[in-house]
């Protein structure tokens, strides 16, 4: 384990012009970009799109490395503990580079043992309905939940990801209670959701589309602070009711470096992600995705994350959530 001082936590190099960067570093050797999740989810799909692109703009090979497995925290640690020489990334998310932080007792890197290089995308999760539920709209869906008085369940992709959070930050803004049903993955509770075993869920945008689009799930509104353009008919839930208007989850998917890495590397890679994201072609890929492409600096990326660790912290010790991480 990686140990550096808490000044150093999600550390960056002072900046240099990025057009400057980008002209300047190149790896010089072949790329591989880790990815802490099994091959066909988003983050595997986000490495994938993003080796592509900077395979044709380095001339050198790209090489995306799938090591999933305890929640994304095995294949964090094999970033952490790779050489921090620019040539090896990791294509981070929010449950390893922000929940994992308070979610697991006997997690071996912190916050210090990475540098964020670059956000790439967004999205919101969905707040989804069996069509039994007597609900229309969100204000509807608490009072309901209030009658059910804990007897309602609802489906996770997942225990301690983002879809579960996002119901526990929910149920407590709004007072309320439910039973959690934990699946692996949302494609079996998806299933369960649909043939009325629980009766809710929040889940990925992407994932839900399809079931919302076909009637069989009713979409009562997104977790982000603005609505997707995907569905601009659908409120986002902090505007729904004042109790809820500190509430806003994104599913978000970013590149990070061990620390120690160079900071021109960090500045030239953060440079061509900034390039691809402006790219129309880009904005059309992460819509079909149901997210938004996320630019920005290195000290941007930062201080998001420094954001979401500490936003889901103060979730997770309230509801006292405590796993091991194996």
């Amino acid at each position: 384990m990686i140990r550096l001082s808490r000044r150093a936590a999600l550390s960056l190099p002072a900046l240099l012009p990025t057009a400057a960067i980008a002209e300047t570093w190149r790896p010089g050797q072949p790329v591989r970009i880790i990815v802490p999740a099994a091959p066909g989810g988003t983050t595997d799909i986000m490495a994938r799109l993003l080796g592509q692109y900077l395979q044709s703009r380095w001339g050198t090979p790209v090489v995306v490395d799938n090591r999933s497995g305890a929640g994304g925290t095995i294949g964090t640690m094999e970033a952490v503990r790779a050489t921090p020489d620019g040539r090896t990334m990791l294509m981070g998310n929010i449950g390893p580079q922000a929940i994992a932080y308070s979610l697991f007792r006997n997690l071996q890197y912190r916050p210090d043992s990475l540098v964020a290089v670059a956000n790439v995308i967004r999205g919101p999760n969905v707040l989804v309905v069996n069509p039994s539920v007597p609900a229309q709209t969100v204000p509807e869906f608490v009072a309901w939940l209030k009658r059910e008085d804990g007897r309602a369940a609802y489906g996770t992709s997942g225990l301690g990801q983002s879809p579960h959070l996002s119901a526990v930050w929910f149920t407590q803004l709004t007072e309320t209670k439910a039973e959690a049903v934990h699946f692996r993955g949302a494609g079996p509770m998806l299933i369960d959701l649909v043939g009325g075993n629980v009766q809710f869920a929040f889940d990925n945008l992407t994932s839900s589309m399809e079931h919302i689009r076909a009637g069989r799930l009713r979409a009562l509104g997104v977790t982000s602070a603005d609505r997707s353009p995907e569905l601009p008919d659908l409120p986002a839930i902090r505007e729904t009711m004042p109790a809820l208007a500190p509430y806003d989850v994104s599913t978000w998917f970013g590149l990070f470096m061990p620390t120690g890495v160079p900071a021109d590397a960090v500045n030239g890679v953060n440079a061509e992600v900034q390039t691809m994201l402006g790219l129309p072609e880009t904005r059309t890929r992460f819509a079909q995705m149901g997210g938004v492409p996320a630019p920005g600096s290195p000290e941007d990326f930062a201080n998001f994350v420094r954001s979401e660790i500490q936003k889901w912290g103060v979730v997770i010790r309230r509801e006292g959530l405590q796993m091991d991480a194996t």
